[in-house]
Parts: structure tokens; sequence; C-alpha cells
């Protein structure tokens, strides 16, 4: 029996971050499905690029139109694009190929084994595509709202310190997360907050012996 060839596809905003969680998970994924890995396409530029800028994607693509490929591994919809309009294309061009997109944080794909659309798939690949847009534009309205705060100095007052208690009781969100195992990276998407802080709290939560690793 014949593996179905899949390509990896990864992303991520800077070349300060890397892919290797992105490319563990999803290559563990494929291992166990008994998918044939062709290739592991990375890239490092933001989620807001235009497509014709897009290597990554327009090599997928070029994949798909020439066979090579059957299914497209992403880590989740964000990693595509923060963009709905290159998003949906790219989507909509597999689709059109008989190329099914597969996104592990929701274990779920856009084409059924029959080929046909998965409508479940498309409702929540919408609906997380336009969550990871306003998740982008949140973003940029904090950076500007504290570039124009001049006045006010933002976070604790210098030489402060606080306490480990009162750092969990701040931020009980993430060790909730943390607690059902959701990835440092998953938390930080979901709560708003940056991967140090919630590297910090899961940090302390060890030492506390709240989670056992």
């Amino acid at each position: 029996m014949n593996k179905i060839p899949v390509v990896i596809l990864v992303r991520v905003s800077t070349d300060t971050q890397n892919t290797l969680r992105q490319i563990e998970e999803l290559k563990s994924y494929a291992a166990k499905q008994k998918y044939k890995v062709v290739s592991i396409i990375e890239e490092s530029i933001s989620g807001t690029t235009d497509k014709n800028q897009r290597t990554g994607l327009n090599e997928v693509e070029d994949m798909a139109r020439n066979g090579i490929i059957k299914k497209v591994l992403v880590h989740e919809v964000s990693r595509i694009a923060r963009r709905n309009s290159v998003a949906h294309v790219f989507l909509e061009t597999l689709e059109d190929l008989g190329v099914s997109l597969y996104w592990h944080q929701h274990n779920i794909e856009t084409l059924l084994p029959n080929g046909k659309r998965n409508p479940s798939a498309s409702i929540l690949f919408s609906l997380m595509s336009e969550l990871s847009r306003n998740e982008r534009e949140n973003l940029v309205l904090r950076i500007k709202s504290g570039m124009k705060s001049t006045t006010k100095r933002i976070g604790r007052p210098k030489g402060s310190t606080v306490s480990d208690k009162d750092l969990l009781e701040r931020h009980k969100d993430i060790v909730r997360l943390i607690r059902r195992g959701t990835s440092i990276r998953h938390t930080a998407s979901i709560v708003c907050k940056g991967t140090a802080t919630v590297q910090k709290v899961k940090k302390l939560m060890k030492k506390e012996g709240l989670i056992v690793v």
C-alpha cells in the first residue's frame, strides 16, 4: 500500500523565532498516520504579507498542481496567513486540486476520505481565520497605544517585586490552560500575553508543584 504523500508547512513571523516545535509535532502526526513527508517548507515572514511574496505557500501550490502531494499539514490556521484573503485563496486552490489541508490545533482536515469538502472544517477554518486576523489587529492596536502613552510608565514601578503567589493569582488564565496541557505558544495566543510571560508562569507552577513534568 502506497503511503499518502504530504508536505509540512510551518511559519514564524521573525528570524528570532524557530519552527522546531511545529515541525516535530507535525512529523509525529504524519508518522502515526503512516504518511510520507515529501517536503518540509519553512517561512520566516509576517502572516500579513501579500500572497505574491509568500514563497512557501506558492511552493506548496506548485507541488499540489504537479500531483506531488495529497495533503498539507500545518500547525494552526494562523500559520497559513493572518489575512483572510490569502488564507481562503490558498485553501480554495488546494481544494480545487483535490488536496486536503490538515491543521493540528483542531485535528481536522478540509476534505473527507471520499474527496468531498468537509463542511465542519470549512466553517471552522473561516472562524479561525477571522480570529487570527482580529488577534493581529488587536496586537497592533496595543502596540500603538503603548507607544502613545508617554506620561505613564507601562508595567510595575521600577524596583518593585511581585511575589510568586501574586504572580500566579494575576495570571489565573495561564495557570488554567497550562494545567490542561495547552502548549506555551497556544496559551499565549488565547490569553493575548507574551510567550515569555507564559513560560515564567509555567516555570513557577513547576516550582510550586502545581504541575508534574
